[in-house]
């Protein structure tokens, strides 16, 4: 089986980051599950904080440059993605959908994504239903059933209830990593469209045709 490249991109904006650690659990998951199915997955990570400045310039101009645009074609080009961005507002933040703005729809179009959020709350874990998954049905791409939202109490062993919040986030990213994996092996690799694949004779052009 030829090499599955996974890219994920986290937002978190310090350091270190929930949404960078959760990111790093889901790929670890995704990885798990490609190996046992005969993959050679490939995972690179994209930090929206590094590309905070260029995503503002893109804005502007309307176009990335430089090592954004070199992420966003690694998006483009991903057979399976995973998003995870820190809850502001209860939505996903700025950065987050910024970025993804920048990347046009039909390069997601049947992309397997793995969405999953971080937040101080457990109360915000429907951001991922009502704003992370839209956002990404927008886009055409496949979103893995199960999504993975970890609150800060989700990340003690020694917490209060004895460690279950802990157990309990380990079985979601052990679920979702196999679901995402089934997407990502399932189906046939994506080609990305050339433009210039089959160009308009000149003559055609000049036809107004």
């Amino acid at each position: 089986m030829s090499e599955q490249r996974i890219v994920a991109v986290t937002a978190g904006l310090s350091t270190p980051s929930s949404s960078r650690l959760l990111s790093d659990r889901l790929a670890g998951a995704a990885e798990e599950a490609l190996r046992k199915a005969g993959g050679t997955p490939a995972v690179e990570t994209v930090e929206l904080r590094d590309h905070a400045r260029g995503i503002g310039e893109a804005m502007a101009a309307g176009f990335p440059t430089g090592d954004l645009k070199r992420a966003v074609d690694a998006v483009a080009g991903a057979d399976g993605l995973i998003a995870v961005t820190p809850v502001f507002n209860a939505s996903y933040s700025g950065l987050f959908k910024s970025f993804f703005d920048l990347v046009a729809a039909d390069d997601l179009e049947g992309v397997p994504v793995l969405a999953g959020a971080t937040g101080g709350s457990p109360r915000h874990s429907l951001v991922l239903e009502h704003a992370v998954r839209p956002m990404f049905a927008y886009l055409r791409a496949v979103v893995a059933p199960t999504a993975v939202y970890a609150a800060s109490e989700d990340w003690g062993a020694g917490a209060a209830d004895g460690g279950r919040a802990h157990a309990a986030l380990a079985d979601r990213i052990a679920r979702a990593g196999g679901e995402f994996a089934a997407l990502v092996s399932g189906g046939p690799r994506r080609r990305r469209p050339d433009p210039y694949e089959d160009p308009v004779p000149f003559e055609r052009l000049l036809r107004g045709e």
